[in-house]
């Protein structure tokens, strides 16, 4: 059975509290994210919107704004993905005004965060699969190993850490950002 995103509305009517995404036409109901996971994904947010708002530059928005991507296959007019990054910005010349609804578009910076219980794999097949339909950057945080990956369409993957800085000059020209500051801090 290929559920579309009516179906997916219905659901997220019934079931208010879970955090859904669709997939070819399957559901997938998300796992929570950790604390931890969660914290760095609104320290990033923070960054983010301080500089972006501050320029008129778009939207930052977090991991329950939902994008519908564009047909992955033109004559399967049913197959309409719903993904939500943990992260995105989008650039205000593409969504001069917000909606009170799911957005279709890909957002120019995708940014997923891993908790707990993610694998790496199916974070990095969701990032390509946002390149290939249009995000100019995609990120992975990796909490565990403290570690960044930046990626772009046809080009190897940016790693950074600690002593790094992001850097995102074809999307946000000169804003910064010392990857140590996007771990959460130990108070004493």
């Amino acid at each position: 059975m290929c559920l579309t995103i009516t179906d997916l509305e219905q659901l997220q009517t019934e079931h208010p509290e879970w955090q859904m995404e669709l997939v070819e036409g399957k559901i997938i109901v998300m796992g929570p994210s950790d604390y931890e996971s969660e914290e760095i994904g609104t320290r990033l947010s923070t960054f983010l919107n301080i500089w972006v708002m501050s320029r008129k530059l778009g939207r930052v928005t977090g991991s329950s704004a939902d994008f519908i991507l564009p047909r992955i296959e033109e004559d399967d007019s049913e197959k309409r993905n719903l993904r939500a990054p943990d992260v995105s910005f989008v650039r205000a010349d593409r969504l001069k005004k917000t909606k009170r609804d799911f957005v279709e578009l890909v957002p120019d910076l995708m940014v997923e965060i891993k908790s707990k219980s993610d694998r790496i794999k199916p974070l990095e097949e969701k990032i390509q699969l946002f390149l290939q339909l249009g995000s100019v950057v995609g990120i992975l945080i990796d909490p565990d190993k403290l570690t960044l990956m930046v990626y772009r369409i046809n080009q190897t993957p940016v790693i950074l850490q600690n002593g790094d800085t992001l850097r995102l000059p074809d999307l946000l020209p000169g804003w910064e950002l010392a990857i140590l500051e996007l771990w959460p801090p130990e108070f004493e």
